[in-house]
């Protein structure tokens, strides 16, 4: 009885091994497609997005009160439904003995390390700056003043806290988790730090997703579209970048996206509630100060 429970064990082992070598297989066949896909993905985002904001706009401006550009109710979900992913992966990590997860993520490395063409490494490299430290830091930067010079100042101080956040909450993750980075060519990828979760996921989640609650505060309803799509489409680009790399595992990845969006939500909801204390404080005096 119990070699018979055992070969059923073996067989049901196999055949789950199979069936996430064939998910493997698809993913890392697919993975450039889907690179050339985001951009339809980010505006089909941006656009769905922007229609939800124009209805909330509209019903605003027919009660006569100030849209809110962010509900608190969808940042508070949206926030909590991040915190349980990151959990959820992070448990799924962290327990000390490789999982499902580990096994696909380190299956899938070794897929994309094997299929992907040498020539795309420069240009990943590339569109991966445009997460990295001295980018964000200068678009941090040059953002900041400008909230400044346009006397913004509970935006700036909102955009300042929720940049000024970055490097500490990923440091600190990665120091409790120490999980080293997939192989990869070093000549591409030169962090020192620990793999999970992403700190280029949670730096472009937060700066392009920040940015875009900026562009949405001050410029006209025409371009809300266009800021979502833009800010959608880099942070997709740099986080698929990052596993193209091997620089990240995929769930590296998706752990930063969520701790990135958990903590640009906190950021938004205080800055839509400053915004709403002025608009109430001064009703006739311009919004969003």
């Amino acid at each position: 009885m119990r070699s018979f429970d055992a070969a059923q064990t073996a067989v049901a082992h196999r055949g789950s091994k199979a069936e996430m070598n064939t998910l493997v297989d698809g993913i890392a066949a697919h993975v450039l497609l889907l690179w050339v896909m985001l951009p339809l993905l980010a505006v089909l985002g941006g656009d769905l997005i922007g229609r939800r904001g124009a209805r909330r706009r509209m019903i605003a401006m027919a009660g006569e009160r100030q849209p809110d550009v962010m509900p608190a109710r969808a940042a508070a979900t949206l926030g909590a439904l991040a915190i349980l992913l990151f959990a959820g992966i992070a448990g799924a990590i962290g327990t000390g003995s490789p999982g499902a997860l580990v096994h696909f993520d380190t299956a899938l490395a070794a897929d994309i390390h094997t299929r992907l063409p040498p020539s795309a490494l420069p240009v990943l490299a590339t569109v991966s700056l445009l997460g990295g430290t001295p980018w964000v830091v200068t678009v941090s930067m040059l953002t900041l003043v400008i909230l400044l010079l346009r006397r913004q100042w509970n935006l700036a101080t909102c955009w300042a806290i929720a940049q000024i956040g970055i490097m500490p909450i990923a440091y600190a993750i990665k120091a409790c988790f120490q999980r080293t980075r997939p192989p990869h060519d070093p000549r591409f990828v030169t962090d020192l730090s620990w793999s999970f979760p992403s700190g280029h996921a949670i730096s472009s989640a937060v700066l392009y997703g920040m940015l875009a609650y900026v562009l949405l505060r001050l410029l006209p309803a025409r371009w809300h579209r266009v800021a979502i799509a833009a800010a959608l489409l880099l942070a997709g680009l740099i986080g698929l970048s990052r596993i193209l790399l091997q620089a990240h595992y995929f769930s590296d990845v998706v752990a930063g996206y969520a701790c990135g969006l958990a903590w640009l939500m906190l950021c938004i909801g205080l800055a839509e509630h400053l915004r709403r204390r002025d608009a109430r404080r001064h009703p006739a005096g311009k919004p969003g100060r």
